[in-house]
């Protein structure tokens, strides 16, 4: 009986062994996705920036050559709009 006890112990133990394993391997890979993760929403994020840039482009040079019409001059002129609002902020908090 206690060979038999003895044998439960060091199955459970080992089992127990490849579980702590598998779970520092876990928390590794999990560490890596995250750090991955965090480099693909840097990198969406810049060519969302960068999207945008070119778009701002592509409405001035339409604006420009007089092309814009309907919802893009409407989206352009807030755009402008937003601009102004924003400056105007920035001299009256230097003329505090």
């Amino acid at each position: 009986m206690p060979d038999s006890i003895d044998f439960h112990v060091k199955n459970i133990q080992s089992k127990l062994q490849l579980l702590l394993k598998k779970h520092a391997l876990l928390l590794k890979e999990n560490e890596q996705l995250k750090k991955e993760n965090q480099a693909f929403k840097m990198s969406e994020k810049t060519l969302l920036e960068k999207t945008e840039q070119l778009q701002q482009q592509v409405n001035i040079l339409k604006t420009s050559a007089g092309q814009l019409e309907g919802k893009e001059k409407i989206d352009f002129e807030k755009n402008i709009n937003r601009y102004i609002r924003s400056i105007d902020k920035c001299i009256g908090i230097l003329n505090k």
